[in-house]
């Protein structure tokens, strides 16, 4: 999905189970499979916001894909989790602050030089300056641009799941028609859209409706996925929303 399809609100309120296993909390022990391979795929599909970030501090292009590369080999060794605190906490704030003080350390700087070594799966580079070229030009600092790229990168995280879901189903025809009623930019009238995928109007309506419904509860996980505690999503949503508000 790209930056000028992505959308700009975010599921309403309603409780999420407490059960609900957290990534910040399996940062915390590394040891577990579980924990190391939720871990990587978080690392995986949240790089972008960080290359963006150091970008923006002033790094080149190559020292910014060095610098990510190896602080993503230093986490996924089991190094800085132990800043994360288990009891309090977002992934996304741990995430920032544990590159904070990775760049801050000049030996890990300079070993960065060395792309390569260790286990984290290469990541995207290329596309990703691309996206950094078209980032707002004005003055917004790392930091804001690290908060909005997280939030966007956390829906189009959830767009993927949904586009897999209907994938796996065998209609991903439908997903492309039916994603741009997420995106709140379909001025196509529903009589049209139902002839054209060939099926009733109502049909249509509930199919958009269960869409909706999907994508929030698929939000939810996400967010939960992200915090240390299950009353947090209700904050990071809000967080997030206010994030994307601001021009």
């Amino acid at each position: 999905m790209t930056d000028g399809q992505t959308m700009h609100t975010l599921p309403g309120s309603s409780q999420f189970p407490t059960t609900r296993w957290s990534l910040v909390v399996a940062a915390g022990d590394p040891r577990p499979k579980k924990a190391r391979s939720a871990l990587v795929s978080l690392c995986e599909n949240y790089w972008y916001p960080l290359y963006a970030y150091l970008r923006r501090r002033g790094y080149s292009a190559d020292q910014a894909q060095d610098l990510t590369q190896e602080f993503f080999v230093r986490v996924l060794e089991g190094r800085y989790l132990d800043r994360a605190d288990p009891e309090k906490g977002r992934f996304r704030s741990f995430i920032l602050t544990s590159l904070k003080f990775f760049v801050a350390d000049e030996g890990d700087r300079d070993r960065a030089q060395k792309r390569g070594g260790g286990t984290v799966e290469p990541l995207e580079f290329p596309s990703g300056e691309e996206r950094y070229q078209r980032e707002p030009a004005h003055d917004e600092t790392p930091e804001r641009i690290f908060e909005r790229r997280w939030a966007l990168s956390v829906i189009d995280r959830v767009v993927e799941k949904l586009r897999e879901e209907f994938v796996h189903h065998g209609r991903p025809e439908h997903f492309e028609r039916l994603k741009v009623f997420l995106l709140g930019q379909s001025d196509t009238p529903y009589a049209a859209l139902a002839r054209e995928i060939n099926t009733s109007e109502g049909a249509l309506k509930v199919a958009i409706h269960r869409l909706r419904k999907r994508y929030r509860e698929l939000f939810r996980q996400e967010i939960a996925d992200t915090v240390a505690d299950p009353t947090e999503v209700e904050s990071e949503l809000r967080f997030l929303a206010a994030v994307l508000s601001k021009k």
